[in-house]
């Protein structure tokens, strides 16, 4: 593998991947990198496909396993397609979720435990870790009516309940207090721009780069 970097954004819904992810993209291109931004489920054409299955649809529509199935049936053509060819040639990967996804809500929350999300993992993904992962924390009371604020009705997980989102959020931070070499938590009810330096801050410190 050359030097490319995998950098991930993980949290409960309503966190602000998506938004925190592009920004850092913005800023690392801005330093001359190539940098490859992609999302879970999802970053490739067949990946897409399976996005769909797992975000539409009733609620109670997959039991905890067939859902895990398909998110690392995903992860693998994201990762053969994506990930892995843009690491190769050297650009530096930001990824809105990735694996700590599956373990947080199918593991955590929807109580299918380590055990298969290990398995799992070894098979489809194999060696490959990222290199920093940010676990954008907020309580789930405001996760939640920020999401809903999006007017887009809700998806799937979305609409389960607070029960489960809780959990979401305990499976996060416990990936976390395992793993703090990799894992910077990062409290997002602060504002935008202090949680951006905070992010930044990590990078720098964490990857050995200065950014502007």
């Amino acid at each position: 593998m050359g030097a490319g970097r995998f950098i991930t954004f993980e949290g409960g819904e309503g966190a602000g991947k998506s938004t925190h992810a592009r920004r850092l993209s913005e800023v690392l291109r801005g330093t001359g990198l190539e940098v490859v931004e992609t999302r879970e489920p999802g970053g490739s054409e067949g990946a897409e496909q399976i996005r769909e299955l797992l975000v539409h649809g009733s609620v109670g529509r997959w039991d905890a396993l067939t859902e895990a199935l398909l998110h690392f049936a995903a992860r693998r053509d994201h990762l053969v397609k994506t990930i892995r060819p843009a690491l190769e040639n050297g650009a530096w990967v930001v990824s809105d979720r990735f694996a700590d996804s599956t373990l947080a809500y199918q593991g955590y929350g929807h109580g299918l435990g380590r055990e298969a999300w290990e398995r799992l993992y070894a098979l489809t993904v194999g060696d490959l870790r990222p290199d920093l992962t940010f676990i954008l924390d907020l309580p789930v009371e405001d996760g939640l009516r920020r999401a809903g604020g999006r007017g887009t009705g809700g998806t799937r997980y979305e609409r389960m309940d607070r029960g489960f989102h809780e959990r979401l959020r305990e499976g996060f931070l416990e990936i976390a207090k395992r793993e703090p070499d990799r894992c910077v938590v990062i409290d997002v009810t602060a504002p935008i721009g202090e949680v951006q330096g905070a992010v930044k801050a990590a990078v720098e410190d964490r990857l050995g780069i200065t950014l502007a």
